[in-house]
């Protein structure tokens, strides 16, 4: 058995829908990947109120890591006239991608970028096979043992009538 090329075994694009229009996202260079991984997990510690190495956050400034995730997909919608939060949430879903896969991307593209909607709803996961199989059912709570209780000399009791 041999390899097979990657280019037939991976998706290297993403494709976003704006209205009546498709933009095929790139996939980023490897530099542009490595950043990306760097910025996210830096904003992640500082969510986390870690230490944020500065010189990962002052690199994100001075480049402008929109195009870079967008690619050649940023010209074409300013181009187009698309609004800044449109970008915005297509510059993040792109990030997910970079950083996550094409599922976690797509899960944050549906959910317009609110993270309450990401969560599944109580109902959601309750009725999952997952949920099902890791709930332990609850032990008796009516107060009876099932075993016969011993005497103080280490014999079983006699079962009351």
């Amino acid at each position: 058995m041999a390899f097979q090329a990657l280019g037939e075994l991976l998706d290297e694009t993403l494709a976003l829908p704006i209205k009546d229009k498709t933009y095929t996202i790139p996939p980023p260079s490897a530099a542009t990947g490595l950043r990306v991984q760097a910025i996210m997990q830096a904003a992640a510690v500082a969510a986390d109120g870690g230490q944020v190495d500065e010189a990962v956050l002052a690199d994100a400034a001075e480049r402008d890591m929109y195009r870079d995730v967008l690619g050649t997909a940023h010209a074409e919608m300013v181009a187009d006239g698309v609004t800044w939060p449109v970008l915005k949430h297509c510059a993040v879903t792109s990030m997910v991608w970079i950083v996550q896969d094409k599922g976690a991307a797509e899960r944050y593209w549906n959910s317009g970028g609110d993270p309450s909607r990401l969560a599944p709803n109580r109902k959601q996961r309750r009725s999952s096979p997952a949920a099902a199989s890791k709930t332990q059912s609850r032990g008796s709570t009516s107060g009876t043992n099932s075993r016969p209780a011993k005497s103080a000399g280490g014999k079983k009791a006699a079962p009351r009538a």
